[in-house]
């Protein structure tokens, strides 16, 4: 029998401060920079984003997230035999937050690692547990994106500052006898490295470098879009289908311009472009899962339809997966 992979059940969580545009320029205003609600809205798109209490890591906000999915799929943390969380803000140098989220689970033995492709993380996550769910290799497995990019953020920079938040999303994804990940398409070019990075270490107790996020924003914006496109182009060929067969564009939540532009050359139109950066903002490899989630609970996705997830992000690290609800 040919073994697939399908997702079972979607939950998230979003910590509690809720910080709006507004919120964002009185804190800018006291360093004496200026911005607007409107200033945001217009470049990005977003309104309000959340951010994490300091003692919150990944691994908490995953839990709640995983929590939810496993209530969704009927399922308990005892049935999980694998966890790969997407982050690039994990809860420290090592071990992985996906082995401190098994702790938190309450379950031991299954294997449980990170994945760091940045904003294309969840993407990168999922294809990986695809894989070993149709070799045998597990046969449900928890796949997360979680962040705190707050914490990484340079609040004298309004150019990047306004754009990220903080939450997580999760899927349970179970070995079946009928199709659920279509295909997938994935890629990485280091060349772009300098474009959108981190670029800071910790060597001898002390950090090296800038650890602090930096990004041109003209840059990922020309590259983003071609890409993207490409992405989901060469998924579609690899599952046989066509655009009109996608029932809903749900891309890496990072710019309302990207997103909508993705979907025009895809021909959708963009009520079947599922939107959650407004209330979000960017929350890097937990936005595709965080909007997935939000889109069945809201009652927009439904079971059996057909889903292109797509996410672009630091490294540079692009990719798409197509897949039946």
């Amino acid at each position: 029998m040919t073994l697939y992979s399908r997702i079972t059940g979607t939950g998230s969580y979003l910590p509690p401060r809720r910080v709006t545009n507004d919120d964002l320029a009185r804190q800018l205003a006291d360093r004496g920079i200026e911005t607007s609600d409107q200033w945001i809205i217009e470049r990005t798109g977003i309104r309000a984003r959340h951010f994490a209490e300091p003692e919150v890591t990944s691994s908490d906000l995953a839990l709640h997230a995983c929590r939810h999915a496993l209530e969704a799929s009927g399922r308990s943390a005892q049935d999980v035999d694998l966890i790969i969380v997407a982050t690039s803000t994990p809860d420290m140098v090592f071990p992985s937050s996906a082995a401190i989220l098994q702790h938190k689970l309450g379950i031991a033995g299954c294997p449980a690692f990170d994945v760091q492709a940045v904003c294309s993380g969840f993407v990168y996550a999922l294809t990986v547990a695809d894989a070993m769910i149709r070799t045998g290799g597990a046969k449900c497995a928890l796949v997360v994106g979680a962040e705190v990019f707050s914490r990484i953020l340079d609040f004298n920079d309004r150019t990047t500052c306004v754009l990220f938040g903080d939450g997580a999303g999760a899927v349970v994804l179970e070995a079946s006898d009928t199709p659920g990940i279509l295909a997938s398409d994935l890629h990485a070019d280091g060349s772009h490295v300098g474009i959108l990075c981190v670029p800071g270490n910790v060597s001898g107790g002390q950090v090296l470098g800038t650890p602090l996020l930096r990004m041109d924003g003209q840059a990922v914006f020309k590259l983003a879009v071609r890409v993207l496109e490409d992405a989901a182009r060469a998924t579609l060929a690899k599952a046989g289908k066509v655009d009109a067969d996608i029932d809903w564009l749900i891309p890496h939540q990072a710019n309302i311009r990207i997103m909508q532009g993705t979907a025009k050359k895809l021909k959708l139109p963009l009520d079947k472009l599922i939107v959650t950066v407004d209330e979000h903002g960017n929350t890097s490899a937990a936005s595709i899962p965080l909007a997935l989630d939000a889109a069945v609970r809201g009652g927009k996705v439904k079971k059996g339809d057909t889903l292109m997830l797509e996410g672009v992000g630091g490294g540079f690290t692009w990719g798409a997966v197509l897949l039946n609800l």
